[in-house]
């Protein structure tokens, strides 16, 4: 019987030092990549804005488990891709999955004029439910994530300025 009460004494006081831990942490995850592309805004643009184009440089675009529906959404194994508000300067879609929050994505195109190259920023927003092991494991996003945005931007980069 002690032991009982040992464990389950212990199990709180563990569920209570991270759920206060968690509560320290941030409720919103941002994953930030950018990249300069010696390309016009433009021509970027036409890339990032249609999600057919997206086959050329998000890598993963060719498997089984893509089906693009439309220049604006996709299904990208269990997440659906939706591109929402498009302007001459960003590009924001919203990335729905069963497995986890949603998330959305902001690609910004950013120029000088009269200059002959663009930074591509692309980054992912998630907001992140309370629970301690959403919070802990939010930690892991940019582990996660951003090789595979490096990455693709450098994709992106490579079928811009080999043309």
């Amino acid at each position: 019987m002690r032991l009982i009460k040992l464990v389950l004494i212990s199990l709180i006081i563990l569920f209570a030092l991270s759920t206060g831990l968690s509560l320290l942490l941030p409720s919103m995850v941002l994953v930030s990549r950018a990249v300069t592309i010696e390309a016009p805004p433009d021509s970027v643009l036409a890339k990032v804005k249609d999600i057919r184009q997206w086959t050329g440089w998000v890598g993963g675009m060719e498997s089984p488990g893509v089906q693009i529906h439309s220049a604006t959404s996709a299904t990208l194994g269990g997440t659906e891709v939706t591109i929402g508000p498009v302007s001459d300067t960003a590009v924001v879609s919203n990335w729905t999955s069963k497995k986890s929050n949603p998330q959305v994505a902001t690609i910004r195109l950013i120029s000088r004029p009269g200059q002959p190259q663009t930074v591509v920023q692309w980054q992912f927003v998630e907001q992140v439910k309370w629970y301690p092991w959403a919070k802990l494991g939010s930690m892991m996003n940019d582990k996660i994530m951003g090789p595979m945005m490096e990455k693709n931007l450098d994709n992106l980069k490579k079928s811009l300025e080999n043309k």
